[in-house]
């Protein structure tokens, strides 16, 4: 008979390869003006109450979905049918591949400095919440040395961030504060390419989309595109706030993607630390809704090509002592999570379980969950025992372990030494999978440069709080 544990691949190192506390939310009045965009404003209230907020247009208007493209096509004469088709492909891709629209470089250092004050802002709220106690002093000194360390890379990225035309910022997918997406788009775009949908992570506090910046860089130069999904922080909106917004923009993904030249068949939901459990949670909430009667919904996980998580808590029943002890306290966490009694609806790994809506798993895309065995922010065993769960439950799924690899070793440290970096090639060979030219492709690829120097790597992992 066999067994129903999930075989864990363990990669060694060797091979390189309840409801928000009243009394203190009574006391916050907080007024945010959202720099990336003089034309928004919030106003953030003690009860996280949704502000209204200024409709802005997407950069390029929405449009039907690739799909419907080609349906429509079928309407029109057998003649014009192909010159028809050929015009409006070559025209959008000759659109994509230009600079235009060009941006002066005066406008483009004054969104650098908006983004630059919008992080500084998110880092003093997360100073805020946690107090200034000698144990958060001493991690936020961590913090600035890891920060300073890694600066080297830090520069080089965001100068691609800001000032590459392949880079598509802040597209609208809805009418809620912060809710704008980033696209990374390829050099080449001679057909379809397959999309990364990516929610980032950031401790539900600190979130920004582009925390996904180097990833974006990094999958475009495969010809993926990456769409990293911004969303909701505390305390502007808590974790169904967070849930909403991601699956909005994951919406938007799947019904506008062919207009940037991605491939609406190839979309692929992951997701990194607390992005990868909000992405798991907004996957599970949508079987649920879809296996239900009578729900509306604007997008299908059916249009999931896989789920692939990064460092992410799948059962906040099991991890909120051990997010207390690493400072992430308790009364702040259930104020993000709705309060206790909301840790289970929250907690992906328990809902798939719930044999009231068992059903609903069947409906789940292949789910691919990586994690490092030296990750002390977010234990390993939190993405062993859900692929485990979702195994029993006959849900295709696989838990990848790194021997050594820490928290932010996967997303940082091992990206920006160069190289051949094995997760970011286990990623790449998940997307292309079925695809022989492009996995042709990569195996040729050009080694990835070094951005860091690597003694400045090992000191920065040496004082990482994370």
């Amino acid at each position: 008979m066999p067994s129903q544990v999930l075989p864990v691949s363990n990669r060694l190192q060797s091979s390189t390869v309840g409801p928000p506390s009243s009394a203190s939310a009574a006391t916050m009045l907080l007024k945010a003006e959202i720099q990336d965009d003089p034309s928004t404003s919030i106003i953030i209230s003690s009860q996280f109450e949704d502000e209204k907020a200024v409709t802005i247009r997407p950069l390029l208007t929405r449009a039907s979905s690739y799909n419907n493209t080609i349906a429509n096509n079928t309407s029109v004469g057998p003649s014009n049918q192909q010159r028809r088709r050929r015009i409006a492909s070559d025209s959008l891709l000759a659109l994509l591949a230009e600079d235009s629209p060009r941006r002066s470089f005066r406008q483009d250092v004054g969104h650098a400095a908006a983004e630059t004050f919008l992080v500084t802002r998110l880092s003093l709220k997360l100073l805020r919440y946690l107090g200034v106690g000698y144990r958060w002093i001493m991690r936020f000194l961590a913090l600035g040395c890891y920060a300073l360390l890694l600066m080297p890379g830090f520069i080089q990225v965001g100068y691609y961030y800001f000032f590459s035309h392949q880079v598509r910022r802040s597209i609208v997918y809805g009418d809620q504060p912060r809710n704008r997406l980033d696209l990374y788009l390829p050099k080449n775009l001679d057909g379809p390419k397959p999309v990364v949908a990516f929610v980032t992570g950031g401790a539900w506090i600190i979130g920004y989309k582009a925390w996904g910046s180097l990833l974006g860089q990094q999958l475009s130069e495969r010809d993926i595109i990456v769409a990293c999904i911004d969303y909701r922080n505390f305390p502007q909106g808590t974790m169904s706030d967070m849930v909403r917004d991601a699956s909005q923009g994951i919406s938007f993904v799947c019904s506008n993607i062919a207009e940037y030249g991605g491939d609406p068949n190839r979309i692929y939901l992951m997701g990194q630390s607390a992005g990868a459990h909000i992405a798991a949670c907004t996957l599970v909430e949508q079987t649920i809704k879809e296996a239900g009667e009578g729900e509306n919904i604007s997008w299908s996980v059916s249009q999931i090509k896989a789920y692939i998580g990064l460092s992410g808590g799948y059962n906040l029943l099991n991890l909120v002592d051990h997010f207390h002890s690493r400072g992430l306290y308790r009364k702040i966490f259930l104020s993000i999570m709705e309060g206790e009694e909301s840790l289970r609806r929250f907690s992906p790994e328990v809902m798939v379980q719930d044999t009231n809506i068992r059903r609903a798993a069947s409906l789940l895309p292949p789910i691919i969950l990586f994690h490092g065995i030296a990750d002390y922010s977010i234990p390993s065993d939190s993405s062993k025992s859900f692929a485990e769960t979702l195994r029993r439950l006959g849900v295709k799924s696989e838990a990848i372990l790194y021997e050594g690899k820490t928290h932010t070793d996967l997303f940082l440290q091992d990206p920006m030494r160069g190289g051949r970096d094995e997760m970011f090639e286990d990623v790449v060979a998940i997307i292309h999978a079925g695809d022989d030219n492009a996995r042709a492709k990569d195996a040729v690829a050009p080694r990835r440069r070094r951005l860091v120097p690597e003694f400045m790597l090992k000191l920065a992992r040496s004082v990482s709080p994370f």
